[in-house]
């Protein structure tokens, strides 16, 4: 009977999984999914805890150990995800994703060590989903702290001197490794534990050089990687929950990295060894040549031609999001719907420092879904629009992809904004955006440049608005 409700909960936990994420589709239904697939979780634990038996019949053991866990990590969590600033977010995306990295890795090193300890010898099939899980898990762990690193600023983009030759040396290593221990022409916790530190070196060697640019398409690769590590711990428990998640995580994650490399018109190669982004201030883009003069323009004057342009169209950068400016935003918006003004926005597939970053940033304040343009359509749109509003956004909208080949983001899709009868920029300063080249944009002859921190910017426009 036991045994009967564990399976059931399994398939409950499993089904609210893929409901859940199904409905994290779209910002109605998102909050409610995650709950829907938070429950599943929870159920699928609390049937483990209580209702597993071994093949000797036994349960589990050491509950206080058990519950001690769950409840340091339910308070640490809950706590840093209600203190985090949206500006913050894609560091802790990267963070939980290392923690699950990290989870799949002892997994696999705590069942290797069960099977040193208890004499016996594991078949080639248990050897195969234990070394890979570990592979696979102290990559994602690894790759996704330097990931964490580089978001917040604390560790820079760094080049190594052959760097590609010497991960394919790595890489190399770990396959030979493996393949003499799974086959069982060598064995030991020498040879075990040297394949998971050349693992940790191939995840750090591999996400140091990335830019900026292309960091969004690593924190998806990284969470797939996550996903494929924890569906081998499904395959090594015989555990179905487990199993279905992993896969789950594994598949959107990859899916995800597909499309964003899609969007940028890159393939995942060139993002992992090109190191795109990666270029100083100054080279391509434009760097190299005489700009001109950019010209400004007053909150006032842009007030004006907001308040009588028929269609605005809001671009979200990261500036948006640094400024915590989504909810101002948002009331601007309303402001100029209110004057008859039609306003939506144009979203880039890799603005911000995460997949999806800009919808979430403006879902927080309740812009409706329908007004998030992707990119395609929001270029359909630009030649009938009166003015762009550019908030802290920069590679995305960089003419540079289009038009420069010596640009390190040639080739990459943009907005292209400059099909709009007026652009204004607005930034703090004329500093390169995320992925360090300069933007021809600014010194375009349709475009202006409105100075500012964008919160403080947007509730000046506002007050201007209402006074109108």
């Amino acid at each position: 009977m036991e045994s009967m409700i564990l399976q059931l909960s399994y398939l409950i936990g499993s089904v609210t999984f893929i409901m859940g994420l199904k409905m994290l589709s779209h910002p109605d239904s998102a909050r409610k999914g995650n709950i829907v697939a938070a429950v599943g979780m929870t159920i699928a634990i609390f049937a483990t805890i209580f209702l597993y038996r071994n093949s000797a019949g036994e349960g589990l053991h050491n509950y206080g150990w058990i519950f001690a866990g769950l409840a340091i990590g339910t308070i640490v969590g809950t706590l840093a995800a209600k203190k985090v600033q949206m500006t913050a977010m894609p560091e802790m995306v990267s963070l939980f994703n290392g923690m699950g990295g990290a989870c799949a890795m002892l997994i696999s090193m705590v069942e290797y060590n069960h099977m040193q300890h208890g004499g016996g010898t594991a078949g080639t099939g248990t050897m195969l989903v234990i070394v890979l899980g570990m592979i696979i898990g102290t990559v994602s762990f690894a790759g996704s702290i330097i990931a964490w690193g580089k978001l917040n600023g604390s560790i820079k983009d760094r080049t190594i001197p052959a760097g590609q030759m010497l991960n394919f040396l790595i890489l190399g290593g770990i396959v030979a490794l493996s393949v003499m221990m799974i086959g069982g022409m060598a064995g030991g916790n020498g040879i075990f534990y040297g394949i998971a530190g050349l693992a940790a070196m191939y995840g750090i060697l591999f996400v140091m050089p990335i830019g900026g640019a292309d960091m969004p398409v690593v924190i998806s690769l990284l969470n797939s990687f996550t996903g494929c590590a924890a569906a081998f711990g499904g395959f090594l428990y015989d555990n179905p929950v487990m199993l279905t998640g992993g896969i789950l995580v594994g598949s959107a994650g990859t899916i995800l990295t597909i499309l964003m490399c899609k969007a940028m018109n890159r393939s995942l190669k060139n993002v992992l060894i090109g190191s795109f982004g990666g270029a100083k201030a100054g080279s391509g883009g434009g760097g190299s040549k005489e700009q001109g003069a950019y010209k400004e323009i007053s909150l006032n004057d842009t007030a004006t031609l907001m308040a009588y342009a028929s269609k605005v169209m809001i671009i979200p950068g990261y500036g948006l999001a640094v400024a915590q400016a989504q909810h101002t935003c948002h009331e601007l918006e309303k402001i100029l719907n209110e004057k008859g003004v039609e306003v939506s926005y144009g979203i880039h597939p890799v603005a911000g420092r995460m997949p999806g970053h800009m919808n979430v940033l403006l879902a927080e304040a309740d812009v409706q879904y329908d007004k998030l343009l992707e990119m395609e359509d929001a270029n359909d749109q630009m030649g009938s629009t009166n003015v762009i509003l550019i908030l802290g956004a920069n590679d995305v909208v960089n003419p540079a992809a289009k038009e420069d080949p010596a640009s390190p983001i040639y080739g990459m899709p943009i907005l292209e904004v400059e099909r709009a009868e007026h652009v204004i920029v607005n930034k703090r300063s004329m500093k390169p955006g995320y992925a360090g080249i300069e933007n021809e944009l600014f010194f375009r002859p349709k475009s202006s440049m409105l100075f500012g921190d964008a919160k403080k910017v947007l509730q000046s426009l506002v007050s201007e608005l209402k006074q109108m």
